[in-house]
C-alpha cells in the first residue's frame, strides 16, 4: 500500500511541478502535511544535499524520500513516479508537435505558464530561506525573539554574501567551491538542529 502512496503522491508531484525541481518544493511541503513522511526541517536538508549533489533536484529529493520511507523499492517508486508525468507528456508533444507547431494556443498556454513557473520557484526560494535562517517551529513555542533566528546560518549566508560579492579573491570562485565549505562549516560548526 506504501507504494500505491508514493506513485501517487509523487505522480501528482511530478504532473503539475512545472519549472523544475525547485517549482516542486510547495508541493513537498503539502505532502509534508498531509503524508507525515518528514518534517519541514527534513525537506530543508533533502534540497540542501539535493542541491549540493548531482542530479536534478526533484529527482533527488524523490528518491530520498522515498528510500526513508519505504527502502530501495520505494525510493525507486517515487523517482519512477516523480518522472512519469514528463515522459508521458514529452512522447504526446513529439507525436503531436507538427500539429501544434505553430499553434496560437499552444504559445499563449506556455507563455502563461512561465510566470507560474518563475511563482513557484521563487515561493520555493523563499521557503528555503525562512526554513534555513528562521526557527519559527521554537519562537512558537519560547515566545523569545533570541529563538527566531538561526545565529549559524545567518553568519554563514553573510560570510557568503560577502565571499561572492566584495572580496577579490574569492568572487569568481565556482559556486561549488562555496557549496563544499558550507557543507564543511555546517559539519564542523554543528549546523544540524539550529
Amino acid at each position: 500500500m506504501i507504494y500505491l502512496q508514493l506513485f501517487w503522491a509523487y505522480f501528482k508531484v511530478g504532473l503539475f511541478a512545472i519549472g523544475g525541481g525547485m517549482a516542486t518544493i510547495p508541493f513537498l511541503y503539502d505532502l509534508s502535511d498531509k503524508t507525515g513522511w518528514f518534517t519541514h526541517a527534513q525537506l530543508a536538508d533533502m534540497l540542501a544535499v539535493s542541491e549540493s549533489t548531482p542530479g536534478a533536484i526533484g529527482v533527488n529529493m524523490a528518491t530520498f524520500v522515498g528510500y526513508v520511507t519505504a527502502g530501495i523499492p520505494g525510493a525507486v517508486v517515487a523517482t519512477v513516479a516523480l518522472a512519469l508525468p514528463s515522459i508521458i507528456v514529452i512522447l504526446l508533444i513529439a507525436r503531436f508537435l507538427s500539429q501544434f507547431r505553430h499553434s496560437r494556443q499552444v504559445e499563449a498556454a506556455f507563455y502563461g505558464l512561465r510566470p507560474a513557473s518563475a511563482a513557484l520557484v521563487a515561493a520555493a526560494g523563499m521557503s528555503a530561506v525562512m526554513l534555513s535562517l528562521f526557527d519559527l517551529d521554537t519562537f512558537h513555542v519560547t515566545g523569545a525573539i533570541s529563538d527566531l533566528l538561526r545565529w549559524k546560518a545567518w553568519i554563514l549566508a553573510i560570510v557568503v554574501l560577502v565571499l561572492t560579492n566584495w572580496v577579490k579573491r574569492t568572487r569568481f570562485w565556482h559556486p561549488i567551491v562555496f557549496i563544499a565549505l558550507s557543507a564543511v562549516a555546517g559539519v564542523v560548526f554543528g549546523f544540524a538542529g539550529t
